[in-house]
């Protein structure tokens, strides 16, 4: 029978090998004692098996404080377990459940994180995965040759539809490929979804009439599953293409089913990662995060920037552009989104990282407070990134690009 392999890093007090089984009986067929119909055939069949242990170092104090788990040493590995498939099935909250699950309130641990998940083929083919993407996002915004250039609609609260469609249209003259909703806005009180959908809407298929490029606009419809799929509808309806979910808000399950509709591109949104990953020993580590949201069948996932301003590293960053952009499916790879204080001054570093353009680059203040005002903005970026591609270093693309050169003078 084919099988699940999760990888995790781990730190106990104990043993790390009985440390290791304690965890698979915890997350299969086991309990912390024998009991009536727990046979060896079941065991053989549906048992978590270890699979390995490789111990990293041992140190003197726990990563995480645990009254049950004191020693004088505490001894941190690598281990990896596996699962038959037909323990979870096709299900993606019984998936979560085993592969995480109890095991962080497992007392044998004072540190344990997700690294990573190998799927069977056949488990993986079950899903479609993305149908967009970064092949459809391109499709859709009429991009090649370079990242897709985005913004967020800054303030985030506060903006009536009117308001906010004079900033759209505003951006969309300047030449931008992706606009979104940011993640706090859905429908506030001044500011009823539909009412949004339908004024932005307007003015992005008066401009794709126009010019034959309709500009990408992520409405956030995140909320509870008939809303979400009323307010899906309604912006297929509207002629949009993007809609945007908060996925750690909504879960998978939720996630799961507007994507099922397949009819826009869904940007994920990871507001509340920090929680899940920030600590070394404590949560799940983006590679195998991004691997649960594809077989959703997300589009678009944030991965915070180069020089953010937030806690990530920038190495962290490199492989979390990495992961996404690693085939899972035989279709479909997952467009990075790079966000997070971002301006054009940090296109040669992350291009220079991972020599790939297939990012949706996302700057707020970067192309709204440019100099020459949003217009000047987009261009400083576009500017920053056929430079970067082309191998020139920052002195020569401010000699090269005017506008590039006065985004350098009012952030850099």
């Amino acid at each position: 029978m084919e099988r699940i392999i999760a990888k995790y890093y781990i730190e106990t007090p104990f043993n790390v090998e009985k440390a290791a089984l304690i965890l698979a009986g915890e997350q299969s067929s086991g309990t912390f004692v024998s009991v009536p119909g727990e046979t060896k055939d079941l065991k053989q069949r549906f048992a978590a098996r270890v699979e390995k242990v490789d111990v990293v170092e041992s140190v003197t104090e726990p990563a995480i404080p645990s009254s049950k788990a004191i020693s004088n040493a505490y001894h941190r590995a690598h281990i990896e377990i596996s699962w038959s498939i037909e323990n979870v099935g096709y299900n993606l909250p019984v998936l979560i459940s085993t592969l995480q699950g109890n095991l962080y309130e497992l007392s044998q641990f004072t540190g344990l994180k997700l690294l990573d998940i190998q799927f069977p083929s056949s488990y993986v083919g079950h899903f479609k995965g993305p149908r967009f993407g970064v092949a459809g996002s391109r499709k859709s915004t009429h991009v090649e040759g370079r990242p897709l250039i985005g913004t967020i609609i800054k303030p985030s609260i506060g903006m009536t539809p009117v308001d906010t469609a004079k900033l759209v249209k505003t951006l969309v003259e300047a030449g931008v490929d992706f606009i979104k909703d940011d993640e706090l806005q859905s429908a506030a009180a001044n500011s009823k979804l539909e009412d949004r959908v339908d004024a932005i809407m307007r003015i992005i298929n008066e401009h794709a009439d126009k010019t034959g490029k309709k500009v990408m606009y992520a409405f956030n419809i995140s909320d509870e599953m008939d809303s979400m799929l009323s307010r899906y509808e309604y912006i297929v309806k509207a002629g949009g293409t993007c809609a945007m979910l908060s996925i750690n808000s909504v879960g998978l399950a939720g996630v799961k089913k507007i994507c099922d509709q397949g009819e826009l591109v869904i940007h994920g949104h990871r507001n509340g990662w920090g929680m899940l990953n920030r600590h070394p020993l404590l949560g799940i580590d983006f590679k195998a995060y991004q691997k649960l949201w594809r077989l959703a069948g997300i589009d678009q996932l944030h991965v915070n920037g180069i020089q953010n301003k937030f806690w990530e590293s920038d190495d962290s960053v490199v492989q979390s552009i990495e992961a996404c952009l690693n085939p899972l499916f035989s279709s479909g790879l997952l467009l990075p989104v790079v966000s997070s204080g971002q301006w054009g001054g940090q296109a040669f570093e992350t291009y220079r990282r991972t020599q790939t353009i297939d990012l949706l680059y996302m700057a707020g203040g970067g192309i709204m407070a440019h100099p020459d005002g949003p217009g000047g903005g987009v261009v400083a970026l576009q500017q920053a990134w056929e430079g970067a591609v082309k191998g020139y270093n920052m002195e020569t693309a401010i000699r090269l690009y005017p506008e590039f050169a006065k985004s350098v003078k009012k952030f850099g």
